[in-house]
């Protein structure tokens, strides 16, 4: 990597998670999913990954698409779409959906998280990160969709758990709450 791009242009670093994830998946066709001005896009295409970057924010994604070509990225390519839909017309080797499902009509969820799966080609990667509300730990914000205990891994049945936690973590605004961060892999 050459440079760091989200630091030039003012971004905030790829998501952890993401971060972590590229350690044991080799660069592919990649889906960032509420991909807002392109932190996790703009980290997977310099890392040789082939990015496909969508958001229903029409201004996050003219931001970005604005950064791909001064900066003439050919693997990246960024559009407006409205997750909610849960018609992706294209399959990939890794799926990244982080801090995103909350914001979703909760109604879609299920059916946007059964088209992640369909469109992950096998032995490709989906990695989800998403707000929970628990017993123990109600979510204070209030999101329109927040997991409950042990539902993405349920989603996820006959994939293979990579990494699966449901911990308490902190938002950038500071709040504390507890996240459902899963990398899992599809079956061959």
């Amino acid at each position: 990597m050459t440079v760091d791009l989200n630091s030039r242009y003012g971004l905030n670093p790829a998501h952890s998670e993401v971060v972590e994830a590229c350690q044991i998946i080799a660069p592919c066709t990649a889906l960032d999913m509420g991909c807002s001005n392109g932190r996790n896009a703009l980290y997977l295409s310099q890392l040789e990954f082939n990015v496909t970057a969508i958001d229903a924010n029409p201004s996050a994604i003219n931001m970005l698409q604005g950064i791909i070509e001064e900066e003439a990225l050919t693997n990246i390519k960024a559009y407006v779409y409205d997750i909610n839909r849960a018609s992706l017309d294209a399959d990939y080797g890794f799926i990244s959906c982080t801090v995103t499902l909350m914001f979703l009509d909760p109604a879609r969820v299920d059916a946007v998280i059964a088209d992640m799966q369909a469109h992950t080609l096998a032995g490709g990667y989906n990695l989800i990160v998403c707000a929970m509300s628990t017993t123990a730990y109600p979510c204070p914000i209030n999101f329109p969709f927040t997991l409950k205990e042990g539902q993405l891994r349920d989603a996820y049945q006959g994939w293979e758990m990579v990494k699966y936690n449901e911990d308490i973590g902190t938002m950038h605004n500071g709040a504390q709450l507890q996240f459902a961060t899963m990398l899992a892999r599809k079956p061959s």
